[in-house]
Order: structure tokens, then C-alpha cells, then sequence
């Protein structure tokens, strides 16, 4: 079916219209799993709530706003992917989905994020990269359980320092925001293991030498007069990391060392999360 075609059909609100956008998804899948990613789709077929074993609802590169209440049924559900579509608020019924462990939704037009959020206490990965954050909702802080949070690609400028009471997370990736100091909270989280902040305004790295577990710093894209000092084994990746020297000082003045920069890893191998089993 074309996408074109999609397009049209989505404005027709009638059943006969929502099945041809589904493919005559009529009956819950045996994995419990149901994709209708990229399907022109401007509402949630109602009937997909009525597939109360349902464990994965993809719905990404949609045109949705809003999602219906009778989602609450979906009490078994432990992945929900809403990224690329046209939220401006989180519709407060994917709060009541208490067994979410991975939520997706980045590339909305999200400028917050609502408080019953911390009822998600099963949350271990959440990605809200691509909004319109201009700073991380606290409510994120009281995810205990998190272990991966992407919030890359919005207006963040600083990080709470209630983040710290995040003792399971792992990986955090701010890249591409307006970040221009090292955000302090990260070095008091001895648990992180993967910290990206690239492609932001940060001049000066602290170091990293008392993070036991970090494992991969990326900070290339910064205007930055140093590397971040990191024990042994850890990678870099950036200006002056594990293979390259740091900038020499000579006569009081820094001559700067050319260097090919070590591109980011793309994000389709930052999408382990759903590798690990809630």
C-alpha cells in the first residue's frame, strides 16, 4: 500500500478505512506483539486495546496526538514506541501502563513531561530525544529502576541534581544540546558506564578517574581545551582521546595538534535497550 494512499485513508475515520490501514489486524498476534509503525494512523484503532495480553505496541511515524483511554487495558504491556509522531503533552493514560519497562518518545514536540510519569516505577530504558525540552523534567529523577536515558537533540542546559538518586543508570546520552559545562550531578553517579555529550558547548572537562564503572566518554564536537581524564581501559572518543595526544603546551602558548575526528556512533547501534529482558 502506498503512502500516499495511507495518507488519504487516515482521514476517513470509518471502520472499513482503519482496516485497510491495519492489513485486517484483527486478532492479537501470537509473539503479543502488534507493529503499526508508519501507518498514516491519526488515532489507535480501538480494538487493539482489547488485546490484553499484549506485551510490544509499536506505533512510531504516525501522525498521533492523542491515544484513547481504553489503552489503560493494556496492563501487560512492557514496550511502547510512540517516537515520531505529534504529541505535544504525554497522554496520561500511558501512566497508568505500570509494567512499561521501555517507553519511546522521542521526535514529539514535547516541552514537559507530566508528574504521574513517576508511576512508571518498572521504567529501565526512556528516550525523549528530539523535543522541545529546554530542562529534564525532575519527574525522570524518581524512575528508580532507569538504566538508559536518552535525552539528546533538545534545549538542555543543565542536568537536577535529584539525578543522582538515579543509582541503576548506566547510560545517558545529552547529545546536541546547549550544554556548557560538564554537568556536575554526573560525577556523583559512580554507576554510569556510557556518557554522550557530544555536540555541545562545553570548554573544559573535569575528570572522570573516580567514575569506577564508566566504560565510554563521548564529547567530541565541543569547543573544549582538554580531554577528560579517564582510568585506564575506558574509551574516549573525541579531540585528544586514547589515541591521539592532548595539546602540548610550548612557551606559555597550546599548539594545537590536527586531528581526523572519530565519528559518534550512529543511533542505530545506541539501540541495545531492548536486548536486555524486563
Amino acid at each position: 500500500m502506498g503512502n500516499s494512499l495511507k495518507a488519504i485513508v487516515a482521514f476517513v475515520p470509518s471502520d472499513e478505512c482503519q482496516k485497510y490501514l491495519l492489513e485486517d489486524l484483527e486478532e492479537m498476534p501470537v509473539d503479543k506483539m502488534v507493529d503499526l509503525s508508519g501507518r498514516q494512523l491519526r488515532r489507535l484503532p480501538l480494538h487493539i486495546c482489547s488485546f490484553r495480553e499484549l506485551v510490544k505496541l509499536y506505533l512510531s511515524d504516525n501522525n498521533l496526538n492523542h491515544l484513547p483511554p481504553e489503552l489503560e487495558q493494556l496492563q501487560n504491556l512492557q514496550i511502547l514506541a510512540l517516537d515520531f509522531n505529534n504529541f505535544k503533552a504525554l497522554p496520561l493514560v500511558v501512566c497508568t501502563l505500570k509494567q512499561l519497562c521501555i517507553l519511546y518518545l522521542g521526535n514529539n514536540k514535547l516541552c514537559s513531561l507530566p508528574l504521574e510519569l513517576r508511576l512508571l516505577q518498572n521504567l529501565k530504558a526512556l528516550w525523549i530525544e528530539s523535543n522541545c525540552l529546554h530542562c529534564l523534567p525532575e519527574v525522570v529523577c524518581e524512575l528508580s529502576l532507569l538504566k538508559t536515558l536518552h535525552a539528546g537533540s533538545n534545549a538542555l542546559r543543565s542536568l537536577p541534581a535529584q539525578l543522582r538518586c538515579l543509582r541503576e543508570l548506566r547510560t545517558i546520552w545529552l547529545s546536541s544540546n546547549l550544554l556548557s559545562e560538564f554537568p556536575p550531578v554526573l560525577l556523583d553517579m559512580p554507576s554510569l558506564e556510557v556518557i554522550d555529550v557530544d555536540r555541545n558547548s562545553i570548554r573544559f572537562f573535569p575528570s572522570l578517574v573516580q567514575l569506577p564503572g564508566l566504560k565510554l566518554v563521548i564529547y567530541d564536537h565541543n569547543p573544549c581545551r582538554n580531554a577528560p581524564k579517564v582510568a585506564k581501559g575506558v574509551r574516549r572518543v573525541g579531540r585528544w582521546s586514547e589515541e591521539s595526544p592532548e595539546p602540548r603546551k610550548r612557551s606559555g602558548a597550546v599548539v594545537e595538534i590536527t586531528l581526523i575526528e572519530k565519528p559518534s556512533p550512529s543511533p542505530a547501534t545506541r539501540l541495545e535497550a531492548e536486548a536486555e529482558p524486563c
